[in-house]
């Protein structure tokens, strides 16, 4: 056969034109993550709380249990254990019967669109010409609606992290863990100066915040280090492209993990973007009140990372030792 009748290199490797027919398909798929959440948001065993005595509040009670499912009522004997209650983060809201008649609150610092959302669901009135009163209890400040925005770079941080430090590690898992830690320490520091220090985007104390926004970078970069480390390119992208694609758009920091269909909110509060939003909100704007969940998740996603990288180490430091004696 001659020369010119054989195909170039070139020519055998190129991939079919069918596979123009995977850029729909990627659009599809991630339009489904990031849109489908926002468009179906609505209260999905929402937690509010009903206070005051049992014949006042027993027909809020039934107005609420009309939508089936949509709330998780809880009774509390007055409005000042309804405030408590806000205030920790274990309801969103309180419908209160007071000796003056109904009142609304609300705490729009845990999510505006929830309290939006009560505001609504309480406008059952008693007249067209007498609304029911709403209150603010953990009012949100204007900066604070950029909370949201700040979770996609604390997530390419965790990323960029991650990636480095397996670049730059040599293969030492000491000093891979190491790497990892400092960068995450570095990037919690520099946007605690930002979003708290310029923005005014959170409040509360200082170190709490940049030691939120610390451990979130770390253990997204924990995750990737440990991926790249087991397979190489393959493996740091699979959990960049997991915390993008199904951590970010299912965190649920702008809304509520209660408003998304489930399953996916809380697959998103069992991943680092959705648990380090959501423990910013706590440090910077309930003195970190229901923090306690949220750190455990990316505890547990932080020594995951940290322990396969040290069964990898451990691996790679019995197999020169293995290789002589089976030879």
């Amino acid at each position: 056969m001659s020369s010119q009748s054989r195909p170039s290199a070139g020519a055998r490797r190129r991939p079919p034109a069918a596979a123009i027919l995977l850029v729909p398909v990627a659009v599809a798929l991630v339009l489904t993550l990031f849109a489908w959440p926002s468009a179906r948001l609505e209260p999905r065993g929402l937690p509010v709380a009903v206070a005051g005595p049992e014949a006042a509040i027993a027909p809020v009670e039934q107005r609420l249990t009309r939508r089936a499912g949509a709330f998780d009522i809880e009774s509390y004997a007055d409005e000042a254990a309804a405030r408590d209650a806000i205030e920790a983060r274990e309801v969103y809201g309180a419908f209160v019967a007071t000796p003056v008649g109904a009142k609304l609150l609300v705490s729009s610092a845990a999510s505006p669109a929830v309290a939006q959302s009560l505001t609504a669901a309480g406008g059952d009135r008693t007249s067209a010409h007498d609304p029911t009163p709403v209150e603010d209890v953990v009012p949100a400040s204007h900066a604070s609606a950029a909370l949201p925005a700040s979770i996609l770079p604390l997530v390419i941080a965790g990323i960029l992290t991650g990636v480095l430090a397996s670049c730059l590690a040599g293969g030492g898992m000491a000093r891979r863990a190491g790497l990892v830690t400092a960068g995450a320490v570095l990037a919690g520091l520099t946007a605690t100066a930002i979003v708290q220090g310029w923005l005014g985007v959170v409040d509360g104390d200082w170190v709490a915040n940049a030691g939120a926004l610390s451990l979130t970078v770390l253990a997204i970069a924990s995750v990737v280090a440990a991926l790249h480390a087991a397979f190489c390119e393959a493996g740091a992208a699979a959990g960049a492209l997991a915390m993008i694609f199904i951590g970010n758009p299912f965190a649920a920091v702008g809304s509520a993990p209660e408003l998304l269909p489930r399953p996916a909110g809380a697959i998103g509060q069992l991943m680092p973007p959705g648990a380090g939003g959501n423990l910013l909100r706590s440090t910077g704007l309930f003195d970190g009140a229901g923090a306690g969940g949220h750190v455990a998740v990316l505890a547990a996603w932080t020594l995951a990372g940290v322990a396969l990288m040290a069964a990898l180490a451990l691996r790679d430091r019995r197999r020169p030792a293995l290789v002589p004696a089976a030879a």
